[in-house]
């Protein structure tokens, strides 16, 4: 267990420089000028003097290479830049807006974990009726489907139409941090949580259903059958263990699609998480702030990854007895 802890954080390290190195490359070819998105509106009234005294403050006027050891030095030691949007640290953007992108991920990714399993096993159950026939072209549909325009639809019909949900914001207008509730922040990302489940069902309702579908058929199933198991008992005794570790393994690595998914989510519903921030800092030349979140983003998928390795072991007693799962 030791050994393959190590691996995975020496694995873990390699995959943040890859990414840090990779981002830091791409920012830095980018047009954006970051001294115009710091500076703003007031850019005509900077003259070439100051303009390369606010460069050599921020470090820009040295060569890349050394811009990178400087930035990789810094978040070795805790500190990730000022953003030059928000002109606070960059932890303390990343702070305020974590909690929130963190439970609109989680919402959406329960959600469509659990509805994905029930109805991909509902499908292999069923195969060939017309139930199964409605499940996957739901799933189909759904897999053609733009988020941002599922995002709309759900908007205009529950928020506008309904006012069932607020239109937007993680918590109400005009209250203070402080008194903003727990339940304030469930209440306004169910509707952006919904919007990524719905997309989020369809990979691992179809992955549940073929790989539910190969259990059925083999030799001991078949056994079963003839012992006399039907229907569900059938399926929580014999099918449901087997036929989770492909959809852990799925819904797992669905993490970085989920992030990808909330920044489109995030935008529609104008909601402060960090997919917005992103977004903004890739617009408006904020390197630190922009930089920060990629890395972290690259831990939270590595992190999702690593906890369906452990649940494989859970599930499957042949992993943890070094054998080879079938």
């Amino acid at each position: 267990m030791a050994v393959a802890i190590i691996k995975k954080l020496v694995r873990l390290v390699i995959l943040l420089f890859a990414v840090s190195l990779l981002t830091f490359l791409l920012v830095s070819m980018s047009p954006v000028d970051p001294i115009r998105a710091y500076i703003g509106t007031d850019m005509l009234l900077v003259s070439p003097e100051q303009r390369e005294q606010i460069e050599a403050y921020w470090g820009l006027d040295q060569p890349l290479f050394t811009q990178y050891v400087q930035w990789i030095s810094s978040i070795l030691s805790g500190d990730f830049g000022t953003s030059l949007i928000h002109r606070v640290p960059v932890t303390e953007v990343i702070a305020d807006r974590f909690f929130s992108s963190i439970l609109l991920i989680v919402l959406a990714w329960l959600m469509s974990g659990m509805l994905g399993v029930v109805l991909g096993s509902v499908s292999a159950m069923k195969k060939g009726s017309w139930l199964d026939r409605v499940i996957k072209g739901y799933c189909y549909l759904l897999l053609s489907t733009p988020g941002f325009w599922l995002g709309l639809l759900l908007l205009m019909v529950f928020s506008v139409w309904l006012g069932i949900f607020p239109t937007g914001l993680s918590a109400p207008i005009g209250m203070t941090t402080g008194d903003v509730t727990l339940l304030d922040r469930f209440y306004h990302a169910i509707l952006p949580a919904l919007t990524l489940s719905i997309i989020g069902v369809s990979n691992v309702c179809l992955h549940t259903r073929e790989k539910l579908i190969e259990v059925l058929n083999t030799p001991y199933i078949l056994q079963a059958r003839a012992n006399g198991y039907q229907g569900i008992g059938l399926f929580w005794r014999h099918g449901l263990r087997n036929m989770l570790l492909p959809a852990i393994s799925v819904h797992f690595a669905s993490f970085g699609e989920l992030f990808g998914g909330a920044i489109i989510a995030e935008q529609v519903f104008s909601y402060p998480g960090l997919g917005q921030a992103v977004v903004d800092a890739g617009l408006q030349g904020d390197m630190p702030l922009f930089l920060a979140i990629v890395l972290i983003s690259a831990v939270f998928v590595f992190v999702g990854n690593w906890i369906a390795d452990i649940l494989y072991l859970v599930l499957d007693p042949r992993l943890r007895k070094g054998g080879k799962s079938s």
